[in-house]
Formats: structure tokens, sequence, C-alpha cells
């Protein structure tokens, strides 16, 4: 990435100078731009921070209510300092948004993480043309090609009801911002009880507060007698597979909702019982299609298949350039900043 432009890696993230601020840095900054609330994406320790209004409540359960959040709707425009920056829907999660910022007719696109297949617990994804476009490239390989989400959450019913049927709780691994609410949007909700894990139950009220619709769910740890867990789904972090939170459910089957199950061996490799293809990043397709949509002149891409996808980029004839970042996978993580013994 040339430093001499409108916006530049630095040691604590994407910078503008220009307006000094940062998007989505992983270090402490006087201002925080922010796509989305992921926690590769949302670090606390900044003194100010922007963030889509429509991705409020869950920038709050991230940071906290001491965290000095400002706000503003897509498509709306805040001037700092001379340069123009506005959010548009990203349609990761629920409140996830591409940055676009541009200062004397110099246009550049942070896109965060996104995707384009339909998610109706978030806005869609909107195409933004631009000199400079910064893309993720998590699942960027030919063979990463997603489904229809219905034929996945038909998947997961059946699975449940088998389940139910073999006297089985069925316990469904999924991250706990974007992807559990979409499973649970997307079920059929009449099969049974859904109980959800601590960290999982948190942001789910979250997007509830928000006006997404979800079904009734009851949080695992209220719950003392195991047999009411008799025949439900019960949704937690993949941080939960394999611990002794597990324990309380008796018979059990193991699910795990992940791009990565599209993979053969990935199942295995998750030790579960079922793997769901189902993943809130772009596919390949989805990819090719964001980064055209574009229009932009120079492609950064970062975190994921960086050396793939920017010589496939090349070859087609769109200048691309790696940009290594320290955003990680929200697939693959273990960790989650809600998830302790008091919310289990």
């Amino acid at each position: 990435m040339k430093n001499s432009g409108l916006v530049k890696l630095t040691r604590k993230g994407l910078y503008c100078e220009r307006g000094d601020f940062y998007i989505d840095p992983w270090l402490p900054v006087r201002k925080a731009v922010l796509t989305h609330a992921h926690a590769d994406h949302t670090y606390r320790g900044n003194q100010d921070y922007l963030v889509p209004r429509e991705g409020e409540l869950l920038s709050r359960v991230r940071l906290g209510e001491e965290a000095r959040i400002s706000t503003q709707k897509y498509g709306e425009v805040t001037d700092i300092d001379g340069v123009k920056v506005s959010f548009h829907p990203a349609g990761h999660v629920l409140g996830s948004a591409q940055v676009r910022v541009e200062y004397k007719g110099e246009i550049w696109v942070i896109s965060g993480d996104y995707k384009l297949m339909p998610d109706a617990t978030c806005a869609p994804f909107e195409s933004v043309k631009c000199h400079h476009f910064i893309t993720e490239a998590t699942f960027g390989l030919p063979i990463y090609r997603w489904q229809p989400t219905e034929f996945i959450f038909e998947e997961i019913n059946q699975w449940w009801r088998r389940n139910q049927e073999k006297e089985k709780v069925s316990v469904l691994f999924a991250y706990s911002l974007g992807k559990s609410q979409r499973v649970m949007n997307g079920i059929d909700r009449s099969i049974g009880k859904i109980f959800t894990h601590g960290a999982v139950e948190r942001l789910t009220e979250a997007y509830r507060e928000s006006g997404v619709d979800l079904p009734q769910t009851k949080y695992v740890g209220a719950i003392e007698n195991k047999k009411d867990f008799a025949g439900s789904l019960i949704v937690a972090p993949p941080s939960a597979h394999g611990s002794t939170w597990l324990r309380k459910f008796g018979v059990y089957s193991t699910g795990f909702a992940s791009g990565w199950m599209i993979v053969r061996g990935a199942r295995r490799q998750k030790a579960v019982d079922r793997g769901f293809v189902l993943s809130d990043h772009a596919d390949w397709t989805e990819l090719q299609t964001a980064i055209r949509g574009s229009e932009a002149e120079t492609v950064y891409v970062t975190h994921g298949f960086i050396p793939e996808l920017v010589r496939w980029l090349n070859e087609q004839g769109i200048n691309a350039v790696p940009l290594k970042t320290q955003y990680g996978d929200d697939e693959e993580s273990e960790t989650d900043v809600l998830t302790d013994q008091r919310l289990e």
C-alpha cells in the first residue's frame, strides 16, 4: 500500500492522516471508525468511536457502556477535517458496514468483512464505486461456493428432528455474533425449544432490541433440570466445544456451522457429528462480483487467501496488491470477549 495515499497502513492499523482517524485499528488510537462489532475489528481502549447506527447496540456490548461512541446511518456523510466519511451496508452481520472515505475526489472503500448472500438479519451488501478498494479474502479460492441458505437451514432442521427421534439434544456451534442469530432466524422454530450459551444470548438480545426477528430462546445457565433440554437445540460458540459445559445436556449430537465445512475432512478435524456449510463471508463468486462492482483502479487484498486472490485478479487485468493486516477469521475464532464463567 502506498503511504502517500489517503489511507495508509501503520502499526496501529489503517490510517487516514488527512482526517486523523483509523479504520478498525488494533492498537489504541484517538479516533476509531469501525466497520462492525466482531472482536478482530472492534478493540477496546480507543478514545472515540464512530460506528454504524444499525450496529450501535452490538458495539455497546463489545465496548462497554463507558465507551464514547458516536453513530451515523448508512449513507449519511460526516465531515472529519475535510474528509467525507460514510457507512454503506456490508451484508456481513447486523450493523456491518463498508467505510467510504473521500477527499478532493479521491475515494477509498474499506469493506471490512462482507457477503452478498441474502440474510434477513442484516442490511444487504451495497456496491460502492471507488478508486481504491480494500477487500477480505477469507474464502478466496474457487472451491468456496455457497449453496442458497434455505438448503442449509433445511439440513439443520432435518438433523435436529432426527436427533429428537433418538432422544438426543442437538448442540450447534456457531460464531456468537452473526452466525448464531442467522441460524435462529432461518430454521424451523416450531421443531422445539432453543437454548443459548451466555455469549450467544447477550448478543441475541441486542439483535432483538435492534428489531431483528428471532425465536424465543432461553439461557442455558438459567435451567436447573437437565430434562428441560430434551429434544432441544443448543446454540453455542465454538469455544464451548470440548468443554465440561456440555455435560449438562446428557446425550447429545454436535454440529458446526461454518464455511470451512465445505472442505473434506473439516468435520473430522473439528470432531463434530455434522458440518453445515454456512458462512457470513463472501464466497469466490461473490468476491469477484464485489471487486468488479467497485470499479476500483487498485484492489488491496487482506486476511485469507491473499496471494491466490491477488494473482488471479492480476491475471484478469485488475491491479491487485497484498495488504497484511491483523484482522482474523471469525469463522475460526475460539475466543470471545463475552465468554467467561459468568456467561456460560
